[in-house]
């Protein structure tokens, strides 16, 4: 029996060790150049200057090592693509969560993350192999949950992100009402507001505020500018400010008591919302005191009472 650990971590290090050198056979026999690979240099157009001048495309202080590790990267995220959610939800959610990030940067960052997951899972499956004599099939099942779970943390931090800028933005979405109100009110037109408030406010809302600024700047239409703040945010209530202030430019509406009334609807709309997480709350912060408080109390109550029959018996 003392000899089984050894044999189970020995299974394991070569399953693990064979799986890896199955997968580079296979990758490099996929990786066969095609004729349009072949003959691609042969027909492409003449190039201005020297190759040899061109700078390296490397993002890192060893481009040999990345240029070795690149196809092996490449491969790992397009397993991760499929896996995960469709490139144009996720474009839609980095820039909800704004991010200055590409695609394939995130994917990038998810295959570095699911990689340290599971690398994290190997030395605690080997741990157990060598300590417990685990079977070597829940010890690589245990590395293959280290690896997904190191994928989902990517995708809920992501989604975190979301949910936290929308947050802030709601809160912020009252006050610049107001600010947009108070210049147009002194007659300021719309995009100068816009332009003032941007520039005199901070936060992820002034932001938004800037980019439909700077859309105006370079020749976008107002109520064009204005529609794709409402799709790069995805939220009802800026969607419908955004709406508001379009529709006023367009019919020649009164900017300001359009802008108030969209300040009144959102706090009224955030006030309705805490009600509601306040009403959440109340039925959560009933646990304890059904299964803590009034266990306790009843035993404290009824104990003296058992006692004392005791003491009559």
């Amino acid at each position: 029996m003392s000899g089984a650990p050894p044999v189970a971590l020995g299974a394991l290090v070569g399953g693990v060790l064979g799986a890896g050198l199955w997968l580079v056979a296979w990758r490099l026999q996929a990786r066969r150049p095609r004729l349009d690979d072949r003959l691609a240099p042969y027909l492409r157009g003449q190039v201005g200057t020297s190759t040899l001048l061109r700078a390296p495309a490397t993002h890192t202080p060893f481009p040999t090592v990345e240029r070795l590790i690149a196809p092996v990267m490449h491969d790992a995220v397009r397993l991760v693509e499929r896996l995960s959610s469709p490139r144009a939800d996720l474009v839609a959610r980095l820039g909800r969560a704004g991010r200055e990030q590409s695609v394939e940067e995130y994917r990038v960052e998810q295959v570095v993350t699911t990689a340290i997951a599971a690398a994290a899972g190997l030395v605690l499956a080997l741990a157990a192999v060598a300590g417990r004599g685990t079977h070597p099939v829940v010890a690589a099942a245990l590395v293959v949950v280290c690896g997904l779970t190191g994928l989902v943390v990517t995708e809920h931090r992501l989604s975190r992100q979301v949910h936290r800028r929308e947050e802030r933005m709601l809160a912020e979405l009252p006050t610049v009402a107001e600010l947009l109100a108070l210049a147009v009110g002194a007659g300021e037109g719309a995009l100068g507001a816009l332009e003032r408030v941007a520039r005199a406010t901070h936060g992820e809302l002034s932001g938004e505020i800037g980019k439909v600024v700077a859309d105006t700047r370079a020749g976008t239409p107002l109520i064009d500018a204005l529609e794709r703040l409402a799709d790069r945010t995805g939220l009802v209530n800026l969607s419908r400010f955004a709406e508001a202030i379009a529709v006023a430019v367009d019919r020649g509406t009164p900017l300001a008591d359009v802008l108030r009334a969209q300040a009144d609807d959102v706090r009224e709309a955030s006030r309705r919302a805490l009600m509601e997480t306040g009403g959440r709350k109340e039925v959560v912060m009933m646990i304890p005191v059904v299964f803590l408080i009034l266990p306790v109390t009843v035993a404290f109550a009824v104990f003296p009472g058992l006692s004392a029959l005791r003491l009559d018996l």
